[in-house]
């Protein structure tokens, strides 16, 4: 059952005792606004759009995909009460259900009965709560693991209680041995054909034997069923072999909340540098778009060699970073996955709030970051950043995931397993099959957000399941717990620096820029090299510019190696430079020129020699330039002019806001829903005026408010049902509507047949304007 329905309303279960009805509109019609307004909150389909009187609310509420959504929200203890409920005939009564449920506590089973007729899915007659027709229907035909009722087989009707146990107990060993496999369902089985019903010979001890005493009736040559009323007295009266009326508890090791938090926010701290690094790094080289959408394999590989993170967790950054709208397709005829603005505004946040915004994104949406890798319905492999990411479902159970460990008092890690029992009680109808896989990505990933630390809740992550959606509250949650940034790192003499914690804004870029990330944690190695010096001599800084930096970021002096590295990479960076012709090649070096000419590798680019310090290449200057660095020289681009030619970086951005449109799911608050109820008291007066007015020699017949086809259908088919008649509009083929007074008798492929006026007609469902029960 909903979670509104049952904390705002189970304290009036036992002060509600409203009048018995005849039929489900007269139930709804009877009920307090009170009443009405839990109806709605717990069925909000009911109110969208708003229905235009009780008469079209009960209508609604009966068609079959309102009443399929509402038994899908029920829990198992709601669900089994409902199934018990359902296989009785007539109405029942709590001792009715204590019986069929096996329960101990009849006050229990009274409030699963009153919250299942808040729900309307049950309507009070006089004897006691009748199931409506179309929980029935969508029950469906094997209740419980029950077949039909015998009075529906071959056979008629079956024998008394006591004389099927006398049956029963004579039994021969074959008989009782199917009667034991067939009692708690399924009820049909497959007979052998020397054992079939239908084969002439005498009543062995197998079917034929419980065929020829009534125990099971035979449908088919090959096919036998167990009657309701059979299985139940086998059952001795209970309905479910394991009741499962109370739910599962949550438990699991207690952690120290301090160190839950701490670990908390260490993650978080390092998902902000890990996306950081990573849409730096595509700012600069964008990997492509696939045809059908998506990242492709390889590109995903290079980002997980990028931040030296697993295959599954780099998916979960770059979902993750379109899901949080930092990047997005550009667009372009060559597209590229590229950083949008809106990542340039979430750079300038302070680190609380940049988690907030990951952390509120990731929570709502309908993304499902676990599923890449894996193959799609049509077989394919779900590339990350693709259109079969997109799963639905994944919402609605990651949020009851969270609230399970939210619902424990205390730091406590459950195992997924656990939760995973949890999950199945609470929404038994809407579990997928990977239900315990799912379960595992959910708490891997909130561990990667830092939404968990150490398996358990942490206080950011309870506060973020209470925000409604506040960046600030989140923010200010997690605040304390984030690692302060530092604005100096450690430099040692084995070319690496420390960052005792996390490295933001011009220190960072630096630092990418100047060094290559050796190991993450609760301290960050950075590794200095050739390629990473050479690196940033490409971007036009010097050696000097370079050793000013380090000492500006370096709590200590640079080290003697260090500095000598620099200097060195420095030295040789730019002695050979090119340019343009296909490419010249110009050095003072003419040893270095020679060892080029000489150079088996470097045949491709074909140098020549145009002068004792020139050689040429037909290739283009990039290619040279790649070619020689791979090979160990150190050249640099030089411009038409004899100068050093910087190399520009230019930043992509998508021109795009939206990376992906946002699941919009809206709420009805209690003022609306009480505006609502307030509208349909009114419009249910109005029309019991005009049908007084009616009776006492005014117009004929009530008002018929406008209905859709599918509401119309569910009033015809209830009309059916109880052979009573409707008032209802027809648009006849001049657009003109009748009203008549209808006595329907048949609903079929969108045609309803009927007698009106004495006369039998058949009605097309998306002609008729509405309709009314008389």
């Amino acid at each position: 059952m909903t979670a509104n329905l049952r904390g705002t309303y189970r304290g009036a279960v036992q002060s509600i005792s409203p009048p018995a009805s005849r039929s489900l509109a007269d139930d709804i019609r009877g009920r307090s606004d009170e009443e009405l307004t839990a109806l709605l909150a717990a069925r909000p389909d009911l109110a969208r759009p708003a229905p235009s009187d009780l008469t079209a609310l009960a209508a609604r509420s009966s068609t079959r995909a309102s009443t399929a959504r509402a038994i899908d929200a029920l829990d198992t203890a709601h669900l089994q009460a409902l199934e018990a409920a359902a296989v009785g005939a007539g109405a029942t009564t709590t001792a009715d259900l204590t019986r069929r449920l096996g329960a101990d506590d009849p006050t229990l089973v009274d409030n699963l009965r009153e919250e299942l007729w808040r729900v309307a899915l049950v309507w009070r007659a006089p004897e006691g709560l009748v199931v409506t027709r179309t929980t029935l229907e969508v029950l469906g035909e094997s209740v419980a693991g029950l077949g039909p009722v015998a009075a529906d087989l071959p056979g008629g009707a079956a024998p008394s209680d006591e004389r099927i146990r006398e049956i029963a107990a004579d039994a021969p060993p074959r008989a009782r041995a199917i009667l034991d496999r067939l009692m708690w369902g399924p009820p049909l089985g497959i007979v052998p054909a020397e054992d079939s019903p239908g084969r002439p010979g005498p009543a062995d001890d197998g079917p034929r034997w419980l065929v020829a005493n009534g125990l099971v009736r035979a449908i088919a040559a090959d096919q036998i069923v167990l009657p309701r009323e059979v299985a139940l007295v086998l059952r001795d009266g209970l309905v479910h072999r394991d009741p499962h009326l109370v739910p599962p508890s949550v438990t699991g090791p207690q952690r120290q909340p301090e160190a839950v938090d701490a670990a908390a926010g260490a993650s978080a701290s390092e998902v902000l540098a890990l996306l950081d690094d990573l849409l730096d790094s595509w700012s600069q080289n964008p990997p492509r778009v696939l045809r059908t959408g998506g990242l492709a394999v390889r590109d995903l590989k290079a980002a997980s060699a990028h931040l030296d993170t697993t295959p599954e967790h780099t998916a979960y950054l770059v979902e993750l970073a379109l899901i949080a709208d930092l990047v997005a397709d550009d667009g372009e005829v060559d597209p590229h996955w590229v950083p949008t603005a809106e990542y340039d505004a979430w750079q300038t946040e302070p680190g609380g709030e940049r988690w907030a915004r990951l952390a509120l994104a990731w929570l709502s949406t309908t993304r499902a970051p676990h599923r890449v890798g894996s193959r799609s319905d049509a077989s394919a492999v779900v590339n990350a950043l693709g259109s079969d990411v997109q799963w639905p479902p994944i919402r609605s159970l990651r949020r009851a995931v969270l609230d399970l460990l939210g619902s424990v008092d205390g730091a406590i890690a459950p195992t997924a397993g656990d939760l995973a029992e949890a999950v199945r009680w609470h929404r038994p109808r809407r579990v997928p099959r990977t239900l315990d896989a799912v379960v595992e990505a959910v708490l891997r990933e909130a561990s990667w957000l830092g939404i968990t630390g150490h398996g358990a809740l942490s206080v950011a992550g309870r506060a973020l399941l209470e925000s409604d959606g506040e960046v600030d509250v989140v923010a200010e949650s997690i605040h304390p717990h984030l690692p302060a940034p530092v604005d100096a790192v450690l430099l040692q003499a084995d070319l690496t620096a420390i960052a005792p914690g996390p490295v933001t804004g011009s220190l960072a870029a630096f630092l990418r820029m100047v060094a290559d990330v050796e190991s993450r944690g609760g301290a960050t190695v950075h590794r200095f090299s050739e390629d990473s010096i050479r690196r940033c001599l490409d971007t036009g800084w010097t050696g000097d510019d370079i050793l000013a930096g380090l000492r500006d970021a370096s709590s200590t002096p640079v080290p003697q190696p260090l500095e000598y590295l620099v200097r060195d990479v420095a030295r040789r960076h730019g002695t050979v430079r090119v340019r343009g012709v296909g490419a010249v090649i110009r050095s003072e070096d003419e040893a270095g020129l020679d060892v080029m000419l000489a150079h088996k590798r470097l045949a491709p680019i074909q140098l020549r020699r145009i002068a004792p310090t020139v050689l040429t290449s037909p290739a283009s200057p990039e290619v040279v330039l790649e070619m020689l660095r791979e090979e160990g020289f150190s050249p640099v681009a030089e411009s038409a002019s004899g100068v050093v030619a910087v190399p520009s970086r230019p930043v992509r951005r998508a021109v795009r806001q939206r990376a992906i449109d946002p699941a919009l799911v809206q709420a009805i608050d209690r003022a609306q829903l009480g505006s609502l109820v307030a509208g349909l008291r009114a419009a249910e007066s109005q029309a019991q005026a005009r049908a007084a007015g009616a009776a006492g020699g005014g117009r004929v017949g009530p008002a018929i408010p406008a209905n859709d086809p599918t509401t119309s259908m569910a009033v015809l088919r209830e009309a059916i049902a109880d052979g009573r008649a409707v008032w209802l509009g027809y648009s006849d083929g001049l657009g003109q509507t009748q009203r008549m007074l209808f006595h329907p008798d048949r609903l079929d492929g969108g045609r309803v047949s009927g007698v009106s006026e004495g006369v039998t007609r058949t009605l097309s469902i998306h002609r008729i304007t509405g309709v009314v029960p008389n």
